[in-house]
């Protein structure tokens, strides 16, 4: 009887023993398996180098404090942000995109500020097949479309757009002769093309073509010639402060023509930079600067609002500008692509990349702060003429001028 007794005992102590062995490979095998989901449906990652220091930094800091504003899940999937400031130097920006790469592993690249810095980084993305939306204006970085440029998307309207929208308003309003003054870089030569191109279709002579630096500290030179040719208009091809020097030294020599800027100025820091020198100054623009101004049925005016509420309700009302837009709407193509790039391969792989590169072709009717996206093989862009109106500088304000 004591005998089976401690045969019995002895049963139980295995048995219990082998129960707890199975329970901690069970366990360990949950542990495992956990760890293989956790690699697998890894967040997703998106590097962002922008010029919130430096010569650009109007333009890199709304969009710095807009990428804080875009979702941090879309499509089930977590969402990180890196956001590294190449303080305006093209060579920086280059690192930052290595460094995203191959250091953070990122599923797409935001940036940057600048068109000089976007172009550099195109060889970049195509050799690490990585997609990237730049916020750089000139359409030369899209186009035309190649085996590199196919990884490279726009959220800035192309010059031409603007060009001929300043054309059409300088001919409506009598301007028989112009001249321009331009960065001496991408953007600057980009826009002097784009800009004798529309002044041709509109048959107003050119007479006068200056460049300048980001950087110069004076243009008496550029501006004595343009004086000299007597134009009845001046456009300033330049994007942020630095567009204002030009303006400001005709003004001082006396320059009495009708004032132009691109929408690479569209913020409140040149307001306060150019000041009674900019004012009576034209613009195209994209509708978000005078979002809450435009008709009721204006086709952006709903989404362009939304941006305003959310950038205004974080920075405070009046602080948002159209290269804050720019960087919203890189968020919306995103929030658009993601969903149905996760359908293609999970975030942190190539196939991923190559799906939401993919996806982001099929972009359609997307509303964002600047206009309505609808991308396409060979339009990376993706806006029509719904993304520009004609905006006056009046009283250190905005004013949205209707279309004659």
């Amino acid at each position: 009887m004591a005998s089976g007794v401690t045969g019995s005992r002895k049963f139980i102590t295995l048995f219990r023993l082998e129960t707890s062995m199975q329970l901690k490979k069970l366990a360990l095998l949950c542990v495992a398996s956990l760890g293989f989901s956790a690699t697998v449906w890894a967040d997703i990652n998106v590097g962002v180098t922008l010029s919130s220091t430096g010569p650009a930094a109007s333009l890199g800091i709304p969009e710095r404090n807009t990428i804080s504003l875009l979702p941090t899940t879309i499509g089930g999937q977590k969402v990180n942000y890196i956001v590294l400031d190449d303080a305006s130097d093209t060579t920086a920006a280059v690192t930052n995109t290595r460094k995203l790469i191959s250091e953070r592993n990122v599923d797409v690249i935001v940036g940057s500020s600048t068109t000089p810095a976007s172009l550099a980084m195109i060889d970049v993305v195509a050799e690490a097949q990585t997609p990237m939306i730049t916020l750089g204006a000139s359409a030369a970085i899209i186009e035309p479309q190649d085996a590199k440029k196919k990884w490279v998307f726009k959220t800035p309207q192309n010059d031409i757009m603007m060009a001929l929208a300043i054309a059409e308003h300088m001919a409506s309003n009598g301007v028989k002769t112009a001249a321009y003054v331009g960065f001496s870089d991408a953007y600057g030569e980009g826009w002097a093309r784009e800009f004798a191109k529309a002044l041709e279709l509109k048959k107003i002579k050119l007479v006068a073509n200056e460049r300048f630096s980001r950087t110069d500290t004076s243009v008496t030179g550029q501006v004595l010639k343009i004086m000299g040719a007597k134009p009845d208009a001046v456009l300033v091809g330049g994007s942020g402060t630095p567009a204002a020097l030009p303006q400001k030294t005709l003004k001082e020599r006396g320059y009495a023509g009708q004032y132009y800027q691109t929408h690479g100025v569209a913020n409140a820091d040149f307001l306060r930079v150019g000041g009674k020198d900019v004012e009576g100054t034209y613009l195209p623009a994209g509708p978000v600067l005078v979002a809450d101004q435009l008709p009721a049925a204006n086709p952006v005016r709903k989404s362009a609002m939304e941006y305003i509420q959310a950038y205004e309700g974080a920075h405070g009302k009046g602080s948002v500008s159209t290269f804050g837009g720019h960087a919203w709407d890189a968020g919306q193509i995103l929030k658009a692509a993601i969903p149905v790039a996760l359908k293609g391969g999970q975030p942190g792989t190539p196939q991923f990349r190559v799906a939401l590169r993919d996806a982001m072709e099929k972009v359609r009717e997307t509303p964002g702060a600047h206009g309505i996206f609808n991308m396409s093989p060979t339009d990376h862009l993706g806006l029509d003429q719904r993304a520009r109106v004609m905006v006056k500088i009046e009283n250190g304000r905005w004013k949205y001028q209707e279309t004659k």
